[in-house]
């Protein structure tokens, strides 16, 4: 295994801290590595769909906006689209444990909606399954991604899922 690549994507806002901080709590409260290890690929993604979709309701809190404005903007984040292209950005970035967390991972999806390519959908639970391990197992190296994750998400981001308000969740 290679060793764990840094990070550094500079400074993250108030609401990045927040969770950073909440994470850091939760450092062993999950569980011996065994038991961690025996879950399926699939509860991973559970879990790691929730930290994700936490994170980015989280960042876009501040400063206040209407109800469904907060939504767009998180919806455009968790979309199974966007969730593949910053898998994409994020491999050259994760060690080989985490590659193979992925490899694993692929097989978390189930059932794709007809609008996406398989592909695209495996892609997204990977990107999920790997999130719920990192929470469960490393919570410095979850933040290390997730500021990652969450400078990508303030650059450039209109807030338009484009998706018909149904946010591109798999079912």
């Amino acid at each position: 295994m290679s060793e764990e690549k840094n990070l550094n994507f500079g400074e993250t806002d108030s609401a990045i801290s927040w969770v950073v901080v909440r994470l850091t709590q939760l450092s062993s409260a999950a569980g011996s590595l065994t038991k961690i290890q025996q879950l399926s690929p699939a509860s991973l993604a559970y879990l790691g769909d929730a930290v994700y979709e936490l994170f980015f309701r989280t960042c876009y809190l501040l400063p206040p906006k209407r109800l469904k404005d907060y939504h767009r903007q998180v919806v455009a984040q968790v979309r199974a689209e966007t969730q593949a292209l910053t898998l994409q950005s994020l491999k050259p970035h994760l060690t080989d444990n985490e590659l193979d967390i992925l490899r694993r991972g692929r097989n978390a999806a189930t059932g794709t909606p007809r609008r996406l390519p398989p592909e695209i959908y495996q892609q997204a639970s990977s990107l999920e399954t790997l999130l719920g391990y990192l929470y469960l197992t490393d919570p410095q190296r979850l933040i290390q991604l997730l500021a990652h994750l969450g400078d990508k998400g303030d650059k450039g981001d209109k807030g338009d899922g484009g998706d018909g308000g149904d946010g591109g969740k798999k079912k």
